[in-house]
């Protein structure tokens, strides 16, 4: 038999530390990863946390208590966002809703709901007279398209129809009779653009967009007695 001569090569294992003293690791994450994950995390928070309403300012809020019941006024500064306005251009109506609760003060349970009323207005643009539209509901167990309006009145401008949406004067929240007198009660009022009364594809996305939440309210508390009684003849008192 012949002979066959071999050759062994023999490669050394790199076993040395590298420079840094680190072991070898894999391919470093790059940097644009990571930012973009910290942008879709942070994207991710602001959806969850809920959106700052945009409070008009209150120029008066004010309770009147007589044999006729309790009324109430209260007139606010009110002026829509860029967004709103351009809705309404567009030919989307807008709904703003006040709502108000009177409620008997228990120290040993819950507050007793004595009264609540509830009006919608819409407000919408009509673009061949150019004109403002807003029309009242006093239906408060009606939703979208099933409320049925009592009053319509025409505007010349936006800022007038807003300056009538944005007050109540001598508005009736509690009948006469169910008032107690010298009993403790408190009325709340509420005043709110409402989404839910907008069309389906508004809604959508509108609950975080600070430029739709527009809402503000008050408590006040009702006075004791009856105005006729409760002070002396030709007094006057307010209560805000």
């Amino acid at each position: 038999m012949n002979r066959v001569d071999t050759t062994a090569f023999i490669t050394p294992a790199w076993t040395r530390p590298s420079l840094d003293g680190a072991q070898p690791t894999a391919a470093v994450t790059p940097l644009w990863r990571w930012l973009l994950a910290a942008v879709c995390t942070w994207m991710l928070v602001l959806q969850a946390l809920p959106a700052l309403a945009h409070e008009p300012e209150v120029l008066q809020s004010r309770l009147q208590r007589s044999a006729d019941g309790l009324q109430l006024s209260v007139r606010l500064a009110l002026a829509p966002s860029p967004a709103v306005e351009d809705a309404l251009l567009k030919g989307v109506p807008i709904y703003f809703a006040w709502q108000t609760e009177v409620v008997r003060e228990r120290w040993y349970w819950t507050d007793k709901r004595i009264s609540a009323a509830a009006r919608t207005l819409r407000l919408a643009y009509q673009p061949l007279t150019r004109r403002w539209r807003v029309s009242l509901s006093t239906d408060g167990g009606a939703i979208g398209t099933g409320l049925q309006y009592a009053l319509h009145q025409n505007f010349d401008s936006l800022a007038d129809a807003l300056s009538g949406i944005s007050r109540v004067v001598s508005w009736q929240i509690a009948e006469p009779g169910r008032l107690e007198e010298d009993v403790r009660y408190q009325a709340q009022w509420r005043f709110r653009l409402d989404l839910s009364l907008l069309p389906r594809p508004f809604q959508i996305g509108m609950v975080n967009q600070p430029d739709w939440v527009i809402e503000v309210q008050r408590n006040l508390d009702v006075p004791a007695n009856n105005e006729a009684e409760a002070r002396p003849e030709g007094a006057t008192s307010e209560t805000r």
